[in-house]
């Protein structure tokens, strides 16, 4: 054993917490040079070595996951709830999409080294992909931030090589090269941030991943040997698909034309018009709320001026999404602008209580759609125009908050079914370059970097973490299908 890992390591309680309450955590820790930043980070090594991210044991006492699941689902749609459940179902892959909060509660007791920045808190690898900036470049990065907290960065990295390891298992890959995706991520995640450390200071904030960038760099892995032509054609057919997800293609797939105007195109359960849902009273009691929506939302966009001022309401429907976000409240939202040939379609999503804020201090935003959108912003590149948030009261009565983002606009993802050993590594390691990237807006990113360091002790620690947290999800899993299969997990009738 090493004396790193006879040190013993301190938890997110005494470490974490007590950084934030002293104001030592943020980016700029007070007056420090950047050379005293890079030693803070290097110091952090002593309380917590790199090699104690290793660790995973399940703790004495660990909370039931499926209680922590039940839980989440007394505030969502009742008649959606099932259907969640029914996705998480499909594979342990599916299971730890939805299970965010168990992992929450998990990572709260394992080592930190009370260094934070804004954090992701659902850092898996599909939770990663293609979109459009508002100069119109497609670039790749984060593209949701449900949960996004300020807390330990460690968290973020731990979740996105956990996936890895767990698709890798879905896909059938060998432990050998499920390790070498999970030490991608964190090698790529490590030289990331170092190189942000060394950059000058606009160069960091500004670094990105543009599409171009991204098929170039895939190119030149090829002809070094380290993929095959499949895997850049995949991208490649990826990014040009992506491509083709705008406005005017959206609408042709989701919106009719009728008599009353354009009409989102029913599809149960995925899709529900309004007057579908609730009787004719009903329907214009909430086309007045969605209307009052709208214009709250307005004023929480950037510009003063915004093409949405153009756009006029047509016709609302809900809309199931994601996995682990199954059964909150979200909507299609149809607007058009000159005449009907000229769409936008929206998405407005119910923001609840991040996962994280049950062991970290709470969001100091007085809604949660506005902590959402402050934190993508702080995260990406570059956001949505259209992205901001509101809270309006429901029809059942209760507050709701809400933020809303441009529906499938150059939108592009990775088909984990499709998933090859060699696009896997590749893959992991731009998932942890990008990580990196959020993650030095907002973070030190030169202590953190110091932290790191130069070798792979931090890459070998968060793969065997990975491991033995894959080992965790699939008994959770195991739980929750037992669960379900005694009735006390409910499923659609007819699954």
């Amino acid at each position: 054993m090493t004396p790193e890992q006879q040190e013993e390591p301190r938890p997110v309680a005494d470490e974490f917490v007590r950084r934030v309450a002293e104001g030592l955590s943020g980016p700029h820790e007070g007056s420090l040079s950047f050379a005293d930043r890079r030693a803070l980070g290097r110091a952090a090594r002593a309380t917590t070595p790199r090699s104690s991210h290793a660790e995973w044991e399940t703790p004495a006492g660990r909370r039931d996951p499926v209680d922590i699941l039940l839980a989440q689902a007394t505030t969502r749609v009742p008649e959606l709830v099932p259907l969640r459940h029914a996705r998480m179902m499909a594979s342990p892959f599916a299971f730890y999409r939805g299970a965010a909060a168990i992992m929450a509660a998990d990572l709260a007791d394992t080592p930190v080294t009370g260094l934070t920045a804004q954090i992701c808190g659902d850092a898996h690898l599909s939770n990663f992909g293609l979109f459009g900036t508002p100069e119109r470049e497609m670039v790749f990065d984060i593209n949701d931030f449900d949960e996004t907290l300020p807390g330990p960065w460690e968290w973020d990295v731990k979740r996105l090589a956990a996936s890895f390891e767990i698709a890798g298992r879905h896909r059938g890959f060998s432990a050998r090269q499920r390790r070498a995706s999970t030490i991608a991520v964190a090698r790529g995640y490590r030289n990331r941030m170092r190189e942000s450390a060394e950059d000058d200071v606009l160069a960091s904030w500004y670094s990105h991943l543009t599409a171009d960038q991204l098929i170039d760099w895939v190119r030149a892995q090829r002809h070094a040997g380290f993929a095959r032509s499949v895997q850049v054609r995949q991208i490649e057919r990826i990014v040009a698909k992506a491509r083709t997800q705008n406005s005017a293609k959206v609408f042709k797939s989701l919106v009719d034309a009728t008599d009353s105007g354009p009409r989102i195109r029913s599809d149960p359960p995925l899709i529900v018009p309004l007057e579908e849902l609730v009787s004719e009273s009903e329907a214009a009691v909430i086309n007045e709320w969605m209307l009052a929506l709208l214009r709250d939302y307005r004023r929480s966009l950037r510009d003063v001026y915004s093409p949405l001022d153009d756009f006029r309401f047509e016709h609302i429907a809900r809309k199931v999404v994601g996995v682990g976000s199954v059964g909150t409240r979200a909507w299609l939202v149809l607007l058009t602008g000159r005449d009907e040939r000229d769409p936008l379609l929206l998405q407005a999503k119910e923001a609840e209580a991040s996962v994280l804020e049950a062991h970290l201090p709470p969001s100091v935003y007085p809604t949660h759609g506005e902590r959402v959108v402050r934190g993508q912003r702080a995260m990406q590149a570059a956001s949505d125009i259209f992205l901001g948030w509101t809270r309006l009261v429901g029809i059942d009565g209760r507050d709701h908050d809400y933020y809303l983002r441009q529906f499938r606009d150059w939108k592009g993802s990775i088909d984990v079914e499709q998933l090859q050993v060699e696009g896997a590594m590749l893959y992991a390691q731009i998932c942890g370059e990008t990580l990196a990237r959020a993650h030095a807006r907002s973070g030190d990113r030169v202590a953190i970097a110091g932290y790191l360091g130069a070798g792979d002790t931090f890459d070998r620690a968060i793969s065997e973490f990975a491991r033995g947290y894959a080992d965790q999800n699939e008994s959770d899993y195991e739980a929750f299908a037992a669960a379900a299969a005694s009735g006390r997990v409910e499923l659609p009738a007819d699954y």
